[in-house]
Parts: C-alpha cells; sequence; structure tokens
C-alpha cells in the first residue's frame, strides 16, 4: 500500500496548479465523477480528483481489503478485535434472511423485539397506553447521551414532515438546565420518560432518570420505559420487564437508531414510517454490499474523504444539508465520524502511518451562509464541503421557497468551485475549493435511512483504509473516569494530589 500512496502524492503534486473548473473541459465529466442509488445522487466532480487518482484510490481500497472487510461484518464476525464483538447494526434494519452471531441467527431476536416496540408505539399513539390517573400520554421525556440521544433526537426533528404522535422532547446534559428546560412546559400526569442507557449506568442518563422519576411523583415507575440490555438494574429502578426494551453488545451506541434507541422516533411518526426508514438503511447496506467499488457509493464517499484528508492535507470537512429539517444532522454526524475514526493506534497496536478521522463540522443551509461561509469562500484553509438537498419539499405552497434553497446549495458549490476575481484583494475570492453534493427526492423516512446508512459505511470504509477500529472508543473514557474520582473534590475532598491548575479551578468554584 506504501507505494500507492506514493502514487497519489506524486499525482497531487503533478496536478497541484490545475484548477477544478479545468476538470469540465472533459463533457463527461459529471457523468464520470456521479454515481446513484435507488434515487439517491452523489456527484463528487467538483473535487480535484482526476481519473488516475481514483483509479489509485479504488486500488487502495482494494489493498486495504475493503471487500473482505466489509463481508467480514455483515457475517458477524468479531471485527471490533478491542471488545471482541461483532459488529451487527445493519442487523436491525436486515430484511433479507438470517444474520448469524457465533453460528446462532440473531434476527428472530431483532424481529421479536421490534414487533414490541411496534405494539407498544401504537398502543401509546392510540391512547390504549394511559398515564398514572387514566389519562393519555400526551408527551414524551426521552433521556439518554451520546449516541442515545443524538439518533433519536436528530430522526425526530428530520421526520417533522410526519409528525403525527405525542410531543417528544430530549434531555441528554447533566447540567440540570437540560431537564428543568424540556419538562417546564410538560404534565408530569401526561408524560412518558424513556430512559436509554445500554448498562443503565451512565452517569448523566441515570442523574437525570432519577430527577425525572422525582417530577412524576408517585407512581413514576408505570410511566417510565427502559431501553437497557441490564434487566437486573432497570428491575431495581423500578420499570416493570415488559417496559424494557433491550439489544445485543454487537450494536455500538452511535450506531444504534435502527433499534430500541429509536423508539421516540417510532413514538413520533408510527411503527409504519420506521419501517420505511429501515428499509432505506438496508437499500443501502445491499448496494454497498453488491455494487462495484468503482460505482458503490460509500466507497467513492470515503475515497474522496482519503484524497481531501491525506492527499490534500485537508484536516476538517463541512456537512451542509440544505433542509431545515436536517439540522441536527451535522451534530450527528459528527459523533458518527469523530467517535468511530478519531484514532491515532492501528488495528495492531502499532501508530497509525496516516493521519485519520477529521474534524466533521457543519450547519443547515441557508443559515450557515450567514455565519461561517466566509471562512469557506476566503479563509486561509481550505474546508472540502459536503452539501445535501432535495428535488422536492414537504411545504408545497412555498415551493417557490425551496426553489430559492435549491439555487443557494447549487450556486454555494459552484461558487467555491469557480470563485471571483477583483482587483480589490478583499473582494476576491480564490476559488478551486472542492465540494460533493447529494440530491435526493425528497426527505422521507426511507431516504433518511439511506443517508444515515450512506455516512455509516463511509466512515466504516475510510477506517478499513486506515487500518484502524472505528468500533470502540477508549478515549471517551477517560474523562469519565477522572470525572468521578473529581466529584469528592467539589464536595470537600482532599485536593493534595492534583495539579496545580485544577487546584486553582476547585478553589475558584468554591470546591473544598
Amino acid at each position: 500500500m506504501d507505494s500507492i500512496w506514493r502514487m497519489l502524492r506524486a499525482n497531487r503534486a503533478a496536478s497541484a496548479d490545475r484548477r477544478i473548473m479545468a476538470l469540465f473541459d472533459d463533457p463527461m465529466r459529471f457523468a464520470d465523477f456521479s454515481t446513484s442509488a435507488d434515487g439517491m445522487l452523489l456527484d463528487y466532480s467538483k473535487t480535484s480528483m482526476d481519473k488516475d487518482a481514483r483509479k489509485l484510490l479504488l486500488q487502495l481500497a482494494r489493498e486495504a481489503g475493503v471487500e473482505a472487510r466489509r463481508d467480514a461484518m455483515f457475517a458477524g464476525e468479531k471485527i471490533n478485535i478491542s471488545e471482541n464483538r461483532a459488529v451487527l447494526h445493519t442487523a436491525l434494519r436486515n430484511q433479507s434472511g438470517a444474520v448469524l452471531v457465533e453460528g446462532r441467527d440473531v434476527m428472530p431476536e431483532v424481529r421479536s423485539t421490534l414487533a414490541r416496540m411496534g405494539d407498544f408505539a401504537t398502543a401509546l399513539r392510540q391512547g390504549e397506553i394511559k398515564a398514572a390517573d387514566g389519562g393519555p400520554i400526551t408527551e414524551v421525556i426521552s433521556i439518554g447521551i451520546g449516541g442515545s440521544d443524538l439518533g433519536p433526537a436528530m430522526g425526530v426533528k428530520a421526520l417533522g414532515a410526519y409528525h403525527d404522535g405525542p410531543k417528544i422532547r430530549f434531555v441528554s446534559n447533566i447540567d440540570g438546565a437540560h431537564f428543568t428546560e424540556a419538562s417546564k412546559r410538560a404534565d408530569p400526569a401526561r408524560t412518558l420518560v424513556i430512559v436509554a442507557s445500554k448498562t443503565f449506568t451512565t452517569i448523566e442518563t441515570m442523574t437525570n432518570a432519577e430527577t425525572a422519576k422525582k417530577w412524576l411523583g408517585a407512581g413514576a415507575e408505570s410511566q417510565m420505559v427502559a431501553i437497557s440490555s441490564a434487566l437486573d438494574k432497570t428491575a431495581d429502578f423500578g420499570i416493570p420487564a415488559d417496559r424494557v426494551f433491550g439489544f445485543a453488545d454487537w450494536v455500538g451506541g452511535r450506531y444504534s437508531v435502527w433499534g430500541p434507541i429509536g423508539l421516540p422516533l417510532m413514538l413520533a411518526v408510527g411503527p409504519e414510517r420506521f419501517a420505511e426508514f429501515l428499509a432505506g438503511g438496508h437499500a443501502m447496506d445491499q448496494h454497498f454490499r453488491h455494487a462495484p467499488l468503482s460505482e458503490n457509493m460509500p466507497v467513492l464517499l470515503a475515497l474522496t474523504g482519503i484524497w481531501h484528508r491525506n492527499i490534500c492535507d485537508y484536516p476538517t470537512r463541512a456537512v451542509l444539508p440544505y433542509d431545515q429539517r436536517l439540522s441536527r444532522l451535522p451534530a450527528y454526524l459528527q459523533q458518527l465520524d469523530m467517535e468511530s475514526n478519531g484514532k491515532r493506534v492501528a488495528l495492531d497496536g502499532a501508530p497509525v502511518s496516516q493521519p485519520t478521522g477529521p474534524v466533521v463540522w457543519g450547519q443547515a443551509g441557508t443559515n450557515g451562509q450567514h455565519a461561517f461561509y466566509q471562512l469557506l469562500h476566503q479563509g486561509s484553509n481550505v474546508v472540502p464541503c459536503e452539501f445535501m438537498i432535495a428535488a422536492e419539499g414537504h411545504e408545497p405552497a412555498l415551493k417557490h421557497q425551496h426553489d430559492l434553497l435549491k439555487a443557494n446549495c447549487l450556486a454555494q458549490s459552484e461558487a467555491l468551485m469557480r470563485g471571483k476575481q477583483s482587483r480589490a484583494p478583499y473582494r476576491a475570492c480564490p476559488g478551486n475549493r472542492p465540494s460533493t453534493t447529494l440530491a435526493y427526492p425528497k426527505l422521507t423516512p426511507f431516504t433518511l435511512g439511506q443517508i444515515i446508512a450512506l455516512y455509516e459505511h463511509r466512515v466504516f470504509v475510510e477506517g478499513v483504509i486506515w487500518g484502524i477500529n472505528s468500533f470502540d472508543q477508549w478515549g471517551v473514557e477517560l474523562g469519565k473516569e477522572m470525572a468521578t474520582a473529581l466529584l469528592p473534590l467539589l464536595q470537600g475532598g482532599d485536593s493534595s494530589g492534583k495539579d496545580g491548575s485544577t487546584i486553582g479551578l476547585l478553589k475558584a468554584l468554591d470546591a473544598g
């Protein structure tokens, strides 16, 4: 693989003075540098990658073993080697037969849990599940953090056009302000509380759960649901077993919205729409498994990311959905990408040989145009941009606004590439700045499933090429451990073993 990396860098050096616009001298540039899957189109023609570079990148993917690693993941092999686990979030949306883990088909359990979720959601949405006083449940507060919060919170907002169930509020931060704000306009007599924590020990989630329990008052347990695999702990908390929905250890938190963690989304849009969401994810799985690498959307998006991160040395990427309902998607993808590929050690324990996970950030358009696009167009650092846009909106009476939205999206990607010359240096925009565009017919549950699965597989492919484990997150644990150790010091404990800065801050915050 070292020789391919060298050839890629040589290609970049030889074409460094060539502008992206020059590549469009080839009338087939767009057709050749775009790909489609089930109605979704990825355009990566506005990048500096040429045919020779793409050929080398595809060779890199093959030599890194992307295809074999992909097949091992779908086969239920324990590719998460540091935790000795399979990686099978794809099984939660699987619609094509058995999925084996250590010789056992996990699909009957997956389908059983999905059916239980559907029965519960239907009963609550139809008013058959009632509050403690016999009234209907009209609001839901979902308590979780990280993958137990970002996925459903993003999904509920994204599918707002289909939201016909109870009002859903989300609480994640241990800051008491978060629960206070979420609950201040809610009626505890009409509210269901969902506590999402696989181990039922996550300190932020369990602290908020205790606060919610007190807020609900007498009979609180009858208005609580747990999403957890720790049945002993949920029982100790007082939540009945028939109100607990669990999932296996082969589902990582940031990949878990497809199963019980997605219950708030199912409550919002209903089991039928949730099934469409799963179908979209499964369709992208099938495309990823069977499309040739040269036409494979997750692979090509990943190779574009590799080109920008490792060959062009761009350390960040901006996710820019021109869809207000996707305003939480950049934060969701930030966790998916940075928690997965923010690694400095390869699978064999050696330091990585290439820079890995870029900084992922972004905001919905057009709001971002009036915030950070100045830096995108004229800043000293080049930021690859990933635009998203629907052909059709959900507000037919406001079609003119959606047309304006589309015009802004297309204009920004063109402006980044073309730039603008001016005699006044401060007016000039250098251009030659790369972008991709993901276009889809309409933001439906199916489309949302496609988008999330596309990015999951993109992160996976990049991780394979970098030779890292994309499915653990040991760096997250260090801060948690130290916070637990610091808590007694905030309550008057001996801080003499701490560094001068921490001691000074403890004093400034009136600790001890």
